[in-house]
């Protein structure tokens, strides 16, 4: 789709306008003739401007617009920016069912929201909505219909139009890959996908199997010899500050699909389990998008991924493996692959780049779903200073995070008999904080934050239901983490 931006609206097949609830007028909306205006006034009556409403107006003879929309926003001290993201979805997906060529938005006025932000989420919240997964399809929808963005010109909308764009396409490809199955996407192809967005842009170096035993990764390589497609250590380096300036890490893990291991899981719903790599596949988005808006600092990508398959080579309950660190692991459950991998990523990261901070985003441990629900990923860090700066960037994306605890209680329960450490803690108790912990005995000293995004990376049973996240992967921390780095 393409987008374009007008100072007021032009020919179109779609004019969309939002309303304020019983506000009694579309924001924005231009004077038009008596028999229009008295058909929006009923229309306007008949949704009240209540959140989510929307109807359609039919204008007949030779008219400037061959229809207009309005769209109810509800009352002004609930609207958020997420409003405007949601509800210019719903009006993006309606555009296709009519099938349009193109529509145009009118931004509100500057009393309701910032025209910079509401030009930002009407983007985002439209190619969002329009993504539709369909690589397996015999039968495709249509081509998205094009949009025109009715506000005030100015360079600093324009170029946040720009940033939107990029932003929201990064999130599409987090989902576009995160959807693909597993026979269609193992360690390989991730690795190819990296190699893609880094041409000519980044530096991009893939760690395989016999090097990654030669040189310590006992995590990845446990987790990965009982599959036939081999583990892959993905690097993404984009290095566009000061050459003395620390960069940010990011760590993803891209399990490609688990079984569980010899510890196997149970056959409901193990289809789910291509979803494993989403945290691999949220780094490489970020990475593209950090790449294509030329953003002046350093940033490393860094993906462990793995298929963690049962088999004669696989690894088993009672192992004991050394991870990249040098700290010994005993595993008790193979199900509990995840942590195994970020810990040789996480040491690997510190080790090699001195970094500033870092951040890892895994589909790490079902308790957090049952901890916090299908909206909300869990938090665990070592740095209130970080954390509060990641929390903030949360409120401006509407993805949501809650931070844990992460204390020495919850260390010691991590803590083995007869090695450094086990892979699972004490029962089912606080099965999110103990996996976190056990990340944190990968890391010495670095500011970190950990992202449980289990209940959140993909559409779920009980996942709110947004016009700009299909059924599928969501591409959550996305939008999130670039907004963080946008703001160093």
């Amino acid at each position: 789709m393409k987008i374009r931006v007008e100072n007021s609206p032009k020919k179109t097949q779609l004019l969309c306008g939002f309303a304020l609830e019983k506000s009694g007028k579309v924001l924005g909306l231009p004077k038009l003739d008596a028999k229009t205006t008295s058909a929006i006034n009923q229309s306007l009556n008949d949704i009240e401007g209540k959140l989510g409403k929307i109807t359609i107006i039919p204008i007949t003879g030779k008219k400037q617009f061959q229809r207009i929309l309005i769209a109810g926003i509800g009352k002004k001290e609930d609207v958020t920016n997420d409003t405007f993201r949601q509800i210019s979805g719903k009006i993006a997906q309606k555009a296709r069912e009519l099938k349009l060529k193109e529509f145009s938005i009118i931004t509100p006025p500057t009393f309701v929201i910032n025209q910079i932000s509401a030009a930002s989420q009407i983007v985002e919240g439209v190619k969002m909505a329009l993504y539709k997964f369909e690589k397996f399809k015999a039968e495709k929808e249509e081509k998205s219909p094009d949009l025109t963005i009715i506000v005030s010109k100015s360079k600093n909308v324009l170029q946040a139009i720009k940033t939107a764009e990029i932003v929201a396409e990064g999130a599409i490809f987090t989902k576009s890959i995160a959807n693909l199955p597993p026979n269609e996407c193992t360690p390989s192809t991730l690795a190819n996908f990296a190699k893609t967005i880094a041409k000519n842009k980044m530096k991009c170096k893939i760690i395989s199997k016999p090097e990654l035993k030669k040189k310590g990764f006992g995590g990845i390589s446990a987790v990965g010899q009982g599959s036939k497609n081999e583990p892959k250590l993905i690097i993404l380096e984009h290095n566009k500050g000061s050459r003395n300036e620390k960069p940010i890490v990011l760590v993803g893990k891209a399990v490609t699909f688990d079984t569980g291991g010899i510890s196997l899981k149970p056959g409901a719903n193990m289809d789910e389990m291509k979803f494993d790599k989403c945290g691999g596949c949220t780094v490489l988005g970020i990475m593209k998008a950090v790449s294509e808006l030329k953003l002046p600092i350093n940033v490393i990508g860094i993906i462990p991924s793995v298929e963690n398959m049962p088999g004669g080579e696989s690894y088993r309950p009672g192992d004991i493996i050394k991870l990249y660190n040098g700290k010994t692991a005993e595993i008790l459950n193979t199900d509990a692959e995840g942590r195994l991998i970020l810990a040789d990523a996480l040491a690997y990261g510190e080790k090699h780049y001195s970094p500033k901070a870092i951040i890892d985003f895994a589909t790490l441990t079902g308790a957090c779903i049952i901890a916090l629900g299908t909206n909300v990923a869990g938090m665990v860090s070592n740095n209130e200073k970080l954390s509060k700066k990641i929390f903030e960037s949360s409120k401006n994306t509407t993805e949501q995070i809650w931070e844990l605890p992460l204390n020495q209680e919850f260390m010691d329960m991590i803590k083995s008999d007869v090695a450094d450490m086990k892979n699972i803690g004490i029962g089912r108790a606080a099965g999110t904080i103990t996996a976190a912990a056990f990340l944190r005995n990968a890391i010495e000293n670095t500011p970190w934050t950990h992202l449980d995004i289990a209940g959140v990376a993909w559409t779920q049973t009980a996942t709110k239901e947004k016009s700009y996240n299909p059924k599928g992967a969501t591409g959550f921390g996305v939008r999130l983490i670039l907004d963080y780095l946008q703001k160093l």
